[in-house]
């Protein structure tokens, strides 16, 4: 099995972040004594750096006192989320959206409600649309930037003018989810909802270490929100866990002071794999014209063409995946993200790996190539 469905890439540790972590546990096997204890709200360098790292994105007025490192970007999600929901608040996700938001917001008490944006516009969302779904009642609109699945970035231009809705509505909290800003193809960087007005002190920035960093495993997140907010999250981490290890810290310490020269080396390093799958899904039978995801190392595939016509959707998405698991490659199925009848596939994988993968799906997909000895859609790249 080759899985092009995993949401971890295949990069190596960066060597600043090793050495940090050594350097740790070395001084404490120096010292004889145990590691030291973190903070519950992170070690006071590794806030402040990541102060610094978000005013060098626009973010003038961060303090390290808006900052929480929590044990991976889940953890502090879901701590937020039950500081912030009252059961049975409204909370508004575009979709295609991560799944797992759906899970987590119900485990906090919250009702999800989806939006569902369309890949004919490369999932824009409107002003007027967003208005329109907005109630008095919605407590928590929740926005991925970049989008996991779709690897969609929303610029500058289009959080200012979703923000000049959500300002009219003052009970409103905005929550961007930032793990992948450092993975970008675009001609600009990724904005984070940090750098933009924040008239009733309603935004957070939920982020980890494991995407852009390259620190998978490590269990390293963070959460920006105001400053009680904030405060609520760590005490409420301090209540039911344990901090950050120190020599975890220490990594994403040294990651974050060398985040433009670990993005550059990641987005390097997937470029091939990223333009070879492109390449591959618009050579396959009926493909739809598309805009090249500019944001995270996944590719939103639409295969609703290759979809059973006696099934409902979200069946015949599933029967689609599990065809193509049959076959030896693992993809995550849209309908968990809100979209059925398309696959997140992952370019984050070795070279050869995709290469294989490809030539498994399209015997899938594109039976008729492989049984009448036909010119396969991956002829120019094999």
């Amino acid at each position: 099995m080759i899985s092009l469905a995993s949401g971890y890439g295949n990069f190596a540790v960066p060597t600043v972040a090793m050495k940090a972590a050594q350097a740790a546990l070395a001084t404490a096997q120096q010292q004889q004594a145990p590691l030291e204890l973190s903070p519950a709200a992170g070690l006071p360098e590794l806030r402040e750096a990541l102060v610094q790292r978000y005013r060098q994105r626009g973010a003038t007025y961060l303090t390290a006192d808006q900052v929480v490192v929590t044990a991976g970007a889940k953890t502090g999600l879901f701590a937020l989320l039950s500081e912030m929901l009252q059961p049975g608040d409204d909370v508004l996700l575009p979709t295609p959206n991560w799944f797992g938001f759906y899970d987590l917001v119900r485990r906090a008490g919250g009702v999800l409600r989806t939006l569902p944006l369309a890949a004919a516009d490369n999932y824009a969302l409107q002003p007027e649309t967003l208005r329109t779904a907005l109630t008095p009642a919605t407590r928590l609109l929740i926005i991925s930037n970049p989008n996991n699945p779709t690897g969609r970035v929303y610029s500058r231009a289009e959080w200012a003018a979703l923000l000049a809705v959500t300002a009219d509505f003052p009970q409103l909290w905005v929550l961007s989810d930032e793990i992948y800003e450092g993975i970008c193809f675009g001609p600009e960087p990724v904005p984070t909802l940090l750098a933009l007005p924040d008239p009733h002190q309603q935004h957070v920035v939920v982020s980890g270490f494991s995407k852009s960093l390259a620190l998978a495993g490590w269990g390293v997140g963070c959460v920006v929100a105001p400053p009680a907010l904030a405060k609520a999250i760590t005490a409420r981490l301090f209540s039911t866990g344990v901090p950050v290890p120190i020599p975890a810290q220490a990594a994403a310490l040294a990651a974050t002071r060398a985040a433009e020269a670990i993005g550059a080396a990641l987005c390097a390093q997937l470029r091939p794999t990223r333009q070879f799958l492109l390449d591959a899904l618009a050579n396959l039978p009926g493909a739809p014209t598309v805009i090249a995801p500019e944001g995270t190392y996944y590719v939103f595939a639409d295969f609703t063409r290759f979809l059973g016509p006696a099934l409902p959707a979200p069946e015949a998405s599933a029967q689609l995946v599990q065809q193509l698991a049959a076959a030896g490659v693992a993809v995550v199925d849209g309908a968990t993200c809100g979209a059925p009848g398309f696959v997140r596939l992952s370019y984050a994988v070795a070279e050869d790996d995709m290469r294989q993968a490809l030539k498994r799906l399209i015997a899938v997909l594109s039976p008729s190539y492989v049984a009448e000895g036909r010119s396969t859609p991956m002829a120019h790249i094999s």
